[in-house]
């Protein structure tokens, strides 16, 4: 069985994921270069009021009530790592189909999370928790999940056998749904193959299904064939599972530059929550965040100051924060990210605000009764975090002494908490069989060049010992 996560009217989708307060109005999303930028997607309540695909951005401005964003590929790419994160999370086969869907295989999965409807439910619930408004369908065969997740709402579990039952009422538009924007070859292949059913009078998948299979070929080729086996639900095919890592990155495009650190701060707490929630289903936690912050120039911001200094701002803005142990804690990146643009501002207003987090496994510890308490990390990272910034970044850690005989000859490292003791013995165990390979690997080497050097003298011998003999 195969499963398909599918989201509908993506750019939109990706832009309430970025702003959930947009959910409730009639929002458009355009694209280009001015004057000549056009409306490239709608929502539904947009599209009550008129508001197409193709109108100019100054046509769609006419409307008072509709609120419009630029086209974002930053949260494109954002919202589909998040699509990824989500099959990823209920299966180790997926497959990266589209930007707006991926496929995955169940084979196995049920005694894991149950029968097929339960695990149809919980993949629906998590892509919710994530941010994205998807459908969700489960089918033999992966091509008849694709063509109900583009044309059914929500949850859909299609029973062995009763494909072609269940697709038969899906407009033919559903086949050719996924075209690529880039290929515009496919496009209009696509375009006239639609229009050449629509003057057959077949409007649904049901009809496509019934057309005699020698007729379809003869007039449309193997094409034909091939959508009908699709209108069936017949179809067949394996999974070309995705192979890139696992990138963690959220980013938000600004209408209007930023100053204060305040409204910084609630940005920043929704890219951390996000990015939490993308760890959280994948089971990882985070050692590394990076920001980076795109900054209005410098002179556009205070021309005169920059007269007078006779300098500019870089246009980039980066702060990395690494943590000691692994750690998944929106609550505590956000104090620690403002603790450090407190003492690091960024000097200049805000235009864009980007977010990445390096994955890493949860750490595994345990406590003895014998031990003692020992603070939480979480806790200790804030406190020595909130003592850098009263009396500096360079004051704060632990003590490493120098074999000197300098006064003050100590070091300050940056503070680590203690590995416990089973985590020692395991680290020194292989060290030593590490250094014993080594050993015995270097032995190898020196006996084998031994062996090589009396070869070596051996066969010299012979080729030289004859014509010493005969000189003298």
């Amino acid at each position: 069985m195969f499963s398909c996560i599918y989201v509908p009217n993506f750019p939109v989708a990706a832009v309430f994921r970025a702003e959930p307060e947009l959910r409730a109005l009639a929002v458009a999303i355009f694209e280009g270069k001015p004057p000549l930028e056009k409306v490239f997607a709608v929502n539904e309540r947009a599209g009550r009021m008129g508001i197409t695909p193709g109108m100019t951005k100054a046509q769609a401005e006419l409307c008072s009530e509709l609120t419009l964003r630029p086209r974002s590929l930053l949260q494109e790419s954002a919202a589909h790592g998040a699509l990824l994160d989500c099959a990823q999370s209920f299966s180790p086969c997926v497959e990266d189909a589209a930007a707006d869907m991926a496929i995955l295989d169940l084979a196995g999965m049920e005694s894991l999370f149950g029968a097929l409807p339960e695990i149809a439910r919980h993949v629906f619930s998590r892509a919710a928790n994530l941010g994205l408004d998807a459908n969700v369908a489960v089918a033999s065969n992966p091509d008849a999940a694709v063509l109900a997740a583009r044309g059914i709402s929500g949850v859909t579990v299609i029973p062995p056998g009763k494909e072609g039952e269940s697709l038969g009422s899906l407009p033919v538009e559903v086949l050719f749904t996924g075209t690529r924007e880039e290929d515009k070859d496919e496009q209009k292949e696509s375009a006239r193959l639609l229009a050449t059913l629509e003057r057959w009078g077949i409007r649904n998948l049901r009809a496509l299904a019934a057309l005699p299979e020698i007729a379809l070929s003869e007039r449309l080729g193997q094409e034909g064939l091939r959508l009908q086996q699709l209108a069936r639900g017949a179809a067949s095919r394996t999974l070309v599972p995705v192979e890139a890592p696992p990138v963690f990155e959220e980013a938000v495009e600004l209408e209007y530059p930023i100053v204060l650190l305040e409204p910084l701060a609630f940005l920043l707490n929704r890219l951390l929550e996000q990015i939490c929630a993308r760890l959280a289903s994948r089971a990882l936690n985070t050692q590394e965040l990076r920001l980076t912050l795109e900054l209005e120039s410098f002179s556009s911001f205070n021309q005169q100051s920059a007269i007078n200094n006779q300098q500019s701002r870089p246009e980039q803005f980066h702060r990395t924060l690494r943590l000691p142990l692994p750690m998944l804690d929106a609550k505590l990146f956000l104090k620690l990210l403002q603790l450090d643009l407190n003492a690091h501002p960024p000097g200049a207003p805000i235009l864009k605000i980007h977010l990445a987090a390096q994955p890493a496994r949860p750490r595994s510890a345990q406590g003895g009764l014998f031990r003692p308490p020992s603070p939480e990390p979480e806790k200790l990272q804030l406190t020595l975090a909130r003592i850098a910034a009263v009396v500096g970044e360079g004051r704060v850690g632990s003590l490493e002494l120098l074999d000197t005989y300098r006064a003050e000859g100590f070091r300050m490292n940056r503070f680590v908490p203690e590995a416990d003791p089973e985590t020692k013995r395991q680290k020194a165990s292989t060290e030593e069989k590490s250094a014993v390979a080594r050993g015995m690997r270097k032995e190898k080497r020196s006996a084998g060049q031994c062996a090589l050097e009396s070869r070596s003298l051996a066969q010299f011998g012979r080729l030289v010992g004859p014509r010493s003999l005969g000189a003298r």
